[in-house]
């Protein structure tokens, strides 16, 4: 399905908005989005709208809950909605993506146990972090029965989105951070995945060189560089959309809930760990490739980043996440290791292009916990 776009750069963001709700002929909007947004002018202009009725959904977590989606889901039908909008970072799209995977399922069973068959229903998605890409691709993640649970169906990718640079310029400093280090790491993963094809690799080099380019500007607050990372975020989306991502992602996941740190950030500190170990193992590739092949791809990644060699590149990453003053977890027990080792979803593992094994990740994980 086509994704249209609309970069707003001459308009607003109600504007473009406003033009999509009316292309997609919707009466009843049902926006998921955070406390934040509530606060905006742009808000309050989108509940002006005329002969539009909407009805805004903001009960859920940061990394939402299986709960939190039923909720969405029955105040979705409650109000007789005809029309999906997300406004924010990853977690509200994983809503709005999971209530539109839920709809029509039968209601006495658990919906994440249910196959997902495509619907009419249409999903705006209008991203406020340069961060998860979440608006070009066709998987959420919430969690369920306290496991993170991912949901993916081709019918889930957004018809529509927009960006809308000036929606980051009240974006706090750490989130900023975090969320540019997550476009960052989907895009090199993107290019190493045993999934990569030529295009999504073409997407990750162009996402890799705009962010190279502008994330200085952006950390300092520049708002001239909100757009450009905004796209390279994009790109980086797209990307992931098609090869999935790596071990670093795989590797992420139980950093953030175990440690109360940003999903962006636990990447950020396990991406290098994991290419210095890919380097030294060129022996273990996947089946389908071939050490070449795997090298390739490491040089194509350092190019993009403009240095001169691979080591160089995960110095000089290395050197970015240290720059920017991101916490390192410490490591509590061997039983927390252990944890976090068991944690690893396997699925992810074996799209990494060199094989990781249960001794690796524990090797990984005690290099990343210094």
């Amino acid at each position: 399905m086509a994704t249209s776009v609309s970069s707003a750069q001459t308009k607003t963001m109600v504007q473009d908005l406003q033009q999509l709700i009316q292309k997609y002929h919707s009466h009843r909007p049902f926006l998921v989005c955070g406390h934040s947004f509530m606060t905006t002018h742009s808000y309050q202009e989108l509940l002006m709208m005329k002969d539009v009725t909407i009805t805004t959904f903001h009960d859920y977590e940061p990394n939402p809950k299986y709960e939190s989606v039923v909720k969405g889901l029955a105040a979705f039908y409650r109000n007789n909605s005809d029309l999906l909008i997300s406004i924010g970072g990853g977690s509200p799209m994983d809503v709005a993506k999971s209530i539109k995977a839920f709809y029509n399922m039968k209601p006495d069973i658990p919906f994440v146990n249910q196959p997902i068959f495509a619907n009419p229903i249409v999903h705006i998605a209008i991203p406020t972090t340069a961060g998860t890409g979440s608006e070009v691709t066709h998987f959420a993640v919430i969690y369920y029965q306290g496991k993170k649970y991912s949901i993916s169906d081709e019918s889930l990718l957004p018809e529509a989105y927009v960006l809308a640079p000036s929606l980051l310029d009240s974006l706090p400093l750490y989130q900023r951070q975090a969320s540019m280090l997550d476009a960052l790491c989907h895009a090199i993963e993107s290019i190493w995945a045993l999934k990569a094809t030529s295009q999504s690799q073409a997407d990750a080099q162009r996402a890799l060189v705009e962010w190279v380019d502008n994330y200085q500007s952006y950390l300092a607050g520049d708002a001239k560089a909100n757009g450009p990372m905004l796209e390279a975020a994009n790109l980086a989306g797209r990307a992931i959309n098609i090869s999935t991502t790596t071990a670093a992602h795989a590797m992420a996941y139980k950093l953030t809930s175990l440690y109360g740190i940003a999903h962006g950030h636990a990447v950020a500190l396990c991406l290098p760990k994991i290419w210095r170990y890919m380097i030294a193992h060129l022996d273990r590739v996947q089946q389908g490739l071939d050490a070449q092949i795997v090298s390739r791809r490491f040089e194509m990644i350092t190019q993009a980043l403009g240095q001169k060699d691979v080591t160089a590149a995960i110095e000089w990453f290395e050197a970015l996440t240290a720059s920017l003053g991101l916490t390192v977890p410490t490591l509590q027990s061997k039983e927390q290791l252990e944890e976090l080792t068991n944690s690893v979803n396997l699925q992810r593992l074996r799209n990494n292009p060199v094989k990781l094994d249960r001794l690796a990740i524990k090797e990984i994980y005690l290099d990343v916990l210094q």
